[in-house]
């Protein structure tokens, strides 16, 4: 699970007062903490990213801003030398893995130094050139998918194949709408994914306001998502950005204990009995039973035998085969039949 924690360490230090590399340290420790296995954060600069003319594409009731690059101006403070900090004390405290997706060349070359994988933003499936600059680093990359039809993905994944052969590539299923409302997950799809390229990691970057049991991640884990991005932020009612559609602590540790819950009760997949059931399968399960006094010598009718538990006599699968043989000994009524007495 990967806390993507973007650029709202901005956010959380404005309101808590402190410095943004200091708010994001205690994001990085409220992650941890939560159970997260990464943290991520966002490496661009406004002037490298959009020309002043770009127009949003989120939701502005929620992010009211109306321009790309004045968004992303107010959130492009840091530089290789915070990355490159945070990124030591991570190391030095915790047992996560410490990424930042770059958005331009300049920080697919600082960040090299850094982290262990690289993301790659969904907008970006169509940068060439960034996928080729990313893919030359050799480093396990992680793909957003979304937005992006089958025939671009491919596109995507022969160029990085051509730079790195045999990579270690997650595709990551992704609807780019900020927010994704539950009818538009669309997590079918992850199974898509996984026919069309058996032979990477299927994973899901969530957009979907959580709900209180986690649902939609839960259910991205039942469609086979193997790695799983989703924002977070310590308080989901801060104004814009990307809080109103995040995760909190509480959410993580939420998802955490349903998943285990899930994947304990999925258990094998292979149908058998198991050791639980041995002794309802013997003493619940029904034998041939004597109906009534039979006889020694007697032919057996079957008006003279019921199907009664336990099953530990006669299966009633061997009813045919035992009508009409005799039996050896007189056989009281309810006695439950065995082969030694017929």
């Amino acid at each position: 699970m990967i806390a993507e924690i973007g650029v709202n360490h901005f956010d959380i230090a404005e309101q808590r007062g402190c410095s943004p590399i200091d708010a994001a340290k205690k994001m990085i420790n409220e992650a941890a903490d939560a159970g997260v296995d990464a943290v991520k954060f966002q490496s661009y600069t406004a002037d490298r990213l959009t020309s002043k003319h770009s127009p949003a594409y989120w939701d502005t009731d929620e992010e009211t801003t109306d321009s790309q690059y004045e968004l992303f101006q107010q959130y492009d403070d840091f530089g290789a030398d915070e990355f490159a900090e945070l990124a030591d004390w991570t190391d030095a405290n915790y047992d996560l893995d410490f990424l930042s997706t770059p958005f331009d060349f300049h920080a697919v070359e600082y960040l090299s130094e850094v982290v262990p994988a690289y993301k790659i933003a969904s907008a970006d499936i169509t940068n060439h050139p960034l996928l080729r600059a990313i893919a030359r680093k050799e480093k396990p990359i992680l793909l957003s998918t979304g937005a992006s039809t089958i025939s671009e993905i491919d596109d995507a994944v022969r160029v990085i194949e051509d730079e790195t052969p045999d990579p270690e590539l997650c595709l990551l299923h992704c609807i780019l709408q900020y927010p994704t409302t539950e009818e538009n997950a669309n997590l079918g799809m992850i199974d898509h994914l996984s026919e069309v390229y058996p032979e990477y990691e299927i994973g899901y970057s969530d957009h979907v306001p959580p709900d209180s049991g986690m649902i939609t991640l839960l259910n991205s884990v039942f469609q086979g998502a193997d790695i799983i991005e989703k924002h977070f932020t310590l308080d989901k009612s801060l104004d814009g950005n990307d809080h109103y559609h995040a995760m909190d602590p509480t959410d993580v540790r939420t998802f955490r204990e349903n998943t285990s819950r899930m994947l304990t009760t999925t258990g094998s997949s292979r149908k058998e009995p198991i050791a639980a059931e041995s002794d309802s399968r013997t003493h619940a399960r029904r034998s041939l039973v004597a109906a009534k006094d039979i006889e020694r010598g007697a032919e057996i009718t079957r008006d003279d035998v019921a199907i009664k538990r336990p099953g530990t006599g006669i299966s009633p699968t061997m009813l045919d085969v035992v009508v009409g043989r005799k039996a050896r000994k007189k056989i009281p009524v309810d006695a439950v039949l065995s082969w030694d007495v017929v």
